[in-house]
């Protein structure tokens, strides 16, 4: 083995590759946007949108999480296009979509339409993340896959950080009308843009240098694969054991996630008694320490190769610590720090999971599983945000929202013990392989 091939095997070339320089911040843009024009509905309701609309807690709520449901049921359909076909096209006017959709939301005066237009955003939006992880796979190794889904994933808090901030500010100087409507345009303009950019495979990039690419394909064909029939191959990866267990566990994850993100300012908004404005800057801090916490698990856990020891221990913590913050609420600073906790304990263990969902299954249906299992946190997901926001505005109050959440987080940590390494998945997968081949 050449010392070239040798540090890509090693995984230590992933931040000097032209793969890493040119797909890496095409990911993480697009999924900065596509959560940017899914969350940007909390700010907005802080804002006066649920006030303007005369809106009772249970309407805000169901609106906010219209759509998930959307997003559950068409990730899997998109994605196996986007396996098929192409994940480019689907990327790029699905981006287009939600921006058009997002930007609509500001043109609204009937709750139900709103109803109507967040559940079709979620349709375009649900395919976007599994087709993206999917895509990465064939851009990068296995050693690579935790940190590459780490800076896709990191569009998530770090996009929550900043338009908590700038959504607040936007609303001060304008109304939640208009920062819909600002925040959406962007999106429209990068499918655009996502058409020239994005290629399905490193074969059709004339940007990519042949002897990485060389070094990319000799990588890829080492890790194991398996040759059967791809209609009886979904079937086996969308039923088997490991990838129904993470569905679950993602889905009660989602949970505690979704209820704080979309019930963080709301929350800040009451405790701390402060404007919009800077409301929005205080929601900002957890999304900023979250972001570090992600880059350095993601880095601790591609060296080690232990997925599940980079995702169960930050649940618990992150159980205990919302559940903590409520406790303390008659401290707004001690229930802010423990809040900080909670964001950077939920956000930390995403890239090595995604890589854990994609290596449970083949490369040439793992988009499959991933849709699947994010398909399952998509409904976490409107349970989280539906169920917290109901609860909030019921009898039983933050108390009861912070438990939600809490339980949520510890039974997902809980789940792991029940995945198998993807090493204790590589026999199988072979034999199985074998006995289609012959």
């Amino acid at each position: 083995m050449t010392a070239t091939s040798s540090r890509a095997a090693r995984g230590s070339g992933f931040w000097s590759s032209t793969r890493t320089k040119h797909m890496i911040p095409i990911a993480f843009v697009t999924y900065s946007l596509a959560y940017l024009d899914r969350s940007n509905y909390s700010i907005g309701s802080a804002g006066g949108m649920a006030d303007d609309l005369n809106m009772s807690s249970g309407m805000d709520a169901l609106v906010a999480a219209s759509f998930f449901l959307g997003y559950f049921f068409f990730q899997i359909p998109g994605t196996i296009y986007a396996e098929r076909r192409s994940a480019r096209r689907l990327v790029a006017y699905s981006t287009i979509a939600w921006g058009v959709l997002a930007a609509v939301q500001g043109l609204l005066h009937s709750p139900t339409w709103l109803v109507v237009v967040r559940f079709l955003l979620g349709v375009v939006e649900g395919a976007v993340m599994p087709s993206m992880v999917m895509l990465l796979g064939r851009w990068f190794t296995q050693r690579e896959r935790g940190r590459a889904n780490t800076f896709l994933i990191l569009g998530n808090p770090v996009t929550v950080m900043w338009l908590s901030a700038v959504s607040g500010l936007i609303i001060e100087a304008t109304s939640w009308r208009e920062m819909f409507i600002i925040e959406g345009l962007p999106a429209v303009v990068w499918g655009l843009l996502c058409l020239k950019l994005i290629k399905d495979h490193p074969a059709e990039a004339g940007w990519l240098p042949d002897s990485e690419r060389a070094e990319l394909d000799a990588e890829l064909a080492k890790e194991p694969t398996v040759a059967v029939a791809r209609t009886a191959e979904y079937r086996k990866v969308l039923s088997s054991r490991p990838v129904l267990i993470l569905a679950a566990q993602y889905f009660c994850w989602s949970i505690g996630v979704y209820g704080f993100v979309f019930w963080l300012p709301s929350i800040i908004k009451e405790a701390s008694g402060q404007g919009i404005g800077a409301t929005g800057l205080l929601s900002a801090v957890p999304y900023l320490f979250a972001s570090i916490a992600m880059l350095v698990n993601s880095q601790l856990s591609d060296r080690s190769g232990k997925r599940r020891l980079a995702i169960w221990p930050w649940l618990v913590v992150a159980a205990l610590a919302l559940y903590g913050s409520y406790l303390a609420h008659s401290s707004f600073a001690m229930s802010f720090v423990l809040l900080i906790v909670a964001g950077l304990c939920l956000y930390a263990p995403y890239g090595p999971y995604f890589a854990l969902v994609a290596d449970q299954a083949p490369k040439n249906v793992s988009g499959a599983a991933i849709a699947l299992v994010n398909s399952f946190g998509a409904l976490g997901s409107f349970v989280g945000t539906y169920l917290v926001g109901w609860i909030r505005g019921s009898s039983m109050g933050d108390m009861g929202a912070f438990a939600v959440m809490a339980i949520g987080t510890l039974i997902s940590a809980a789940l792991m013990a029940f995945v198998r390494r993807p090493s204790e998945l590589e026999t199988p997968a072979a034999k199985l392989g074998e006995q289609h081949a012959t």
